[in-house]
């Protein structure tokens, strides 16, 4: 019979520099807290307090089609289709997330939601029943680019 080995394998100077970073770590969160330090700032609050102004902004409505596409009634104007194979993953996923959001508060899909371009080049998409906001910036051009053609007016492309 062999003898069985138990030792630890993971080094001991391992351990200690995992320790002291988890200790650090926590010792950070306790300091940011305890000195009321404020999150970082958000898009919303950094428009509001340097005045961004709104330059364009559309209500819409989204339904999805059983071929896979998108239909968006943009309130006041001709409705838009966005095709199946045509960014529809992006617009699709950004609108399952703020239905997700509706569907916990009870809330169903007549509200229309805003998106609204700013004077700083901001996209956000909100929802005035829920509060929530998505910035679509962040999502990279082409991602954008789904979003920012529907503040288009007149025929649907």
């Amino acid at each position: 019979m062999s003898a069985h080995s138990h030792e630890n394998t993971v080094p001991r100077g391992a351990l200690m520099m995992v320790a002291v970073l988890v200790g650090l770590a926590l010792a950070m969160t306790a300091a940011f807290r305890l000195a009321q330090m404020p999150p970082t700032a958000s898009p919303v609050l950094e428009r509001a307090a340097a005045g961004v102004a709104a330059i364009d902004s559309r209500s819409l409505r989204f339904f999805d089609q059983a071929d896979g596409g998108v239909l968006i009634e943009r309130i006041g104007d001709t409705p838009a289709v966005i095709e199946p194979g045509q960014q529809t993953g992006f617009v699709r996923g950004v609108m399952r997330g703020m239905a997700r959001d509706r569907r916990m508060r009870g809330i169903g899909n007549e509200p229309p939601f805003t998106l609204t371009a700013w004077a700083d080049g901001g996209l956000s998409l909100s929802d005035p029943s829920t509060g929530r906001i998505v910035e679509l910036n962040g999502f990279g051009n082409d991602n954008r680019a789904a979003f920012a053609a529907l503040l288009q007016r007149g025929p649907a492309k």
